[in-house]
């Protein structure tokens, strides 16, 4: 089971509502974003952090800027400390 942080799943919210309105399945977007099927679908669900690199690849593919798929930080929660 992957755990899911707040931040994450709003940035897989914007994600996601970006390719259903350009008309992609998510098998079709992770083809053609050059991703796993299942990463890519972790990433929507916000289950996955998402590498910079493959937020650049998604935005790219989406035709769309890097920050349209990121949140205000005034929506944005503080991620929990790590343990140590």
């Amino acid at each position: 089971m992957y755990t899911k942080h707040s931040n994450l799943v709003k940035i897989g919210d914007l994600i996601r509502t970006a390719r259903e309105e350009q008309g992609y399945s998510q098998d079709e977007f992770a083809a053609a974003a050059d991703l796993g099927r299942t990463y890519y679908g972790r990433v929507e669900r916000g289950e996955q952090n998402v590498s910079i690199q493959n937020l650049i690849r998604i935005a790219l593919t989406l035709k769309l800027e890097v920050w349209d798929l990121i949140p205000p930080a005034s929506k944005l929660k503080k991620a929990p400390a790590r343990l140590k």
